[in-house]
């Protein structure tokens, strides 16, 4: 019994003086307080098994039941420290293929990372507290090296300066690491003491000054460089090029165009000279800043920054380009084969189009449709050959580019992709061609363009206007040259004549007045249709053979002319429109140069035989 007293007093006195120990550490640092609690399971563990193992020793032999309990329980304990460890091990082999470690950069340099957590301080919030702790260090310009040291506390090992901890390293971090605690301990002090040389290096007076004399060297190094490009620009490359002025340079001519003269020209040779000198002189600036930046420890991320700007981006686009190369290779050889059948193809379309080549029911003016067409879709062919090959091509934003200017072109262009349909359609259908005379509804003129979209058409009043095709395709259309390859268009126009006239005389007199009509056909001969009889005249048709459709406002005017003296000379009155028969005391409507110089007007007649006078009524 006594001895079981004296046993509990021994545990409260061990408690006592671990929870005085525990207090004087919790005002140290609130992360180790933090990490005693966490840890506070495993005290208790191993305080009950050293209880134990005294209670074992001191047992007497008759006490054997007793100690055997002892000996489970103590089996049992041993046994959960053990698989406590297991499990501990087995989160951290887990966490150390996904866990990201959180670097510690008290001045410029990361000196170690930071992996694991204590209680529930987790492992970014952890490498915080110690940067801050370690940057405050840094900052005591009275520092003493032999002051930072290790305190070794069983659970913990911490690395402190002073009476102030930076830093505790945990049986996580033994774990995570395959080391003892004190082990890491020793190699993160090494690496601050190493750092913290460095620091004190960098920031002496001698180095400040050295700092300070190389940035006024490179600000002087930089401010003659500019000074030497602007002189040299200045006063050689701009007076270089005014004195070229009118001889190399002479200004840019397009054809009768002329685009720039030799002043003007100069003046933009001149402009690029300029920009070319600012962007050296820029060039200069951006490569100075980080050379500037880098003589300062603090500042030395900052250049590297700035190279990396640059540096990153070149070195991977020559990573890209080298592994573009291949497929390079095969888009060259795409294009090369692609552009030599379209030259043999073109090749053909020109025999074809000057009738060196004549293939039976190909016409010539088919050829170079045909030839647009099968460039169209030999290039379309060579695009999705060459799409695999091009660089983004297997991007999403590529991609849906693609698919969104698809859907803009299929939804907003129904109308264009219509009548480029019926421009290739007409050009095998072969209604006219570019000169001949149309009629299209109410137009009538000439072709002059035929695009594949629409055909533009000059009418006889000099008036241009532009028919979309698939309105041309869809209604009727009249061609006037096409009969002049079968004899000439007839052109026809109708006089009215009276009944009084003889049909032969005015047969003769219309077919008269169209051979004299310039640009009438002689052969074959003219003819004419009496095409009614009317009330008070009969209507006459004189039908003509030309070989000049695009002239038939001229000839028709001719023709009338000429019909109109025919008809006065041989005495024929022209009722359009009609007279009244009676012609008592009226002259006849044929011009008086026309009637021979005796004519007299008619006389009235009355004939006053049939009429009874009333004597009586008067």
């Amino acid at each position: 019994m006594k001895k079981s007293i004296l046993i509990i007093i021994v545990i409260l006195f061990v408690s006592i003086k671990l929870s005085a120990q525990t207090d004087t550490v919790k005002k140290q640092d609130e992360t180790l307080v933090l990490m005693r609690k966490a840890d506070s399971i495993k005290i208790a563990d191993s305080l009950n098994r050293e209880v134990l193992k005294k209670q074992l020793n001191e047992l007497a032999s008759n006490e054997i039941r007793k100690r055997k309990e002892l000996e489970k329980q103590l089996s049992k304990l041993t046994q959960l420290d053990s698989l406590r460890r297991i499990k501990n091990k087995n989160e951290i082999d887990s966490l150390k293929n996904t866990a990201k470690g959180y670097p510690i950069v008290p001045y410029k340099d990361t000196i170690f990372y930071i992996f694991t957590k204590i209680g529930n301080i987790t492992a970014t919030e952890r490498s915080e507290i110690i940067n801050e702790r370690l940057k405050t260090l840094y900052q005591n310009y009275i520092l003493k090296f032999d002051s930072l040291h290790i305190i070794d506390f069983g659970q913990s090992v911490d690395i402190a300066y002073k009476d102030k901890t930076i830093m505790s390293i945990t049986e996580y971090d033994a774990m995570w690491f395959g080391k003892s605690k004190l082990d890491i301990a020793n190699e993160y002090k090494t690496s601050i003491l190493k750092d913290l040389e460095v620091f004190k290096k960098n920031t002496s007076l001698f180095t400040i000054i050295k700092q300070i004399g190389l940035v006024f060297l490179v600000v002087v190094v930089l401010i003659a460089f500019i000074i030497f490009i602007n002189y040299l620009f200045k006063k050689k490359v701009d007076l270089f090029i005014k004195n070229q002025q009118g001889k190399r340079i002479k200004g840019i001519k397009i054809k009768d165009y002329q685009f720039l003269d030799a002043e003007k020209q100069t003046n933009v040779v001149l402009f690029l000279s300029k920009t070319f000198r600012l962007f050296v002189i820029l060039i200069l600036l951006y490569i100075a800043l980080p050379i500037l930046f880098s003589i300062f420890p603090p500042t030395q991320r900052l250049a590297e920054t700035l190279f990396g700007y640059v540096l990153t981006p070149l070195k991977k686009a020559g990573i890209s380009f080298l592994n573009f190369l291949p497929n390079l290779f095969a888009i060259i050889i795409i294009a090369v084969i692609t552009r030599y059948i379209l030259k043999f193809l073109k090749y053909i379309t020109e025999e074809i189009s000057s009738g060196n080549l004549k293939i039976e029911g190909f016409f010539p003016e088919w050829a170079r449709s045909t030839f647009n067409i099968v460039r169209f879709m030999i290039l379309a062919f060579m695009f999705v050959v060459m799409f695999p090959y091009l660089p983004g091509s297997d991007s999403p934003v590529f991609q849906g580019v693609t698919v969104f200017m698809g859907i803009l072109f299929s939804l907003g262009s129904s109308s264009v992709i219509g009548n480029m349909i019926a421009g290739v359609v007409m050009t095998y259908m072969r209604p006219f061609q570019i000169g001949d005379r149309i009629k299209f509804g109410d137009i009538t003129g000439d072709v002059v363009e035929k695009t594949p979209f629409v055909v533009r058409i000059r009418t006889i009043k000099n008036e241009y206007i532009t028919v979309p095709n698939s309105n041309i395709l869809s209604s009727n259309v009249i061609n006037y040259n096409t009969s002049k390859q079968s004899g000439g268009i007839i052109l026809h126009t109708t006089v009215t004549i009276g009944y009084d006239v003889p049909w032969k005389d005015i047969h003769n007199a219309l077919i008269v007045a169209a051979l004299k009509t310039e640009l009438i056909l002689q052969n074959p001969k003219p003819f004419v249709l009496q095409t009614s009889l009317d009330d008070f005249y009969v209507s006459y048709q004189i039908n003509a053979y030309s070989d000049e459709p695009n002239k038939q406002a001229t000839i028709y005017s001719n023709l009338h002319q000429n019909i109109q003296d025919t008809c006065n000379e041989r005495g024929i009155e022209i009722l359009s429109p009609h007279y009244r028969a009676q012609r008592d005391g009226n002259m006849v409507t044929i011009p008086v140069n026309y009637l021979p110089d005796d004519y007299k007007s008619p006389q009235f007649g009355v004939n006053l035989t049939n009429i009874n006078f009333d004597k009586k009524s008067e």
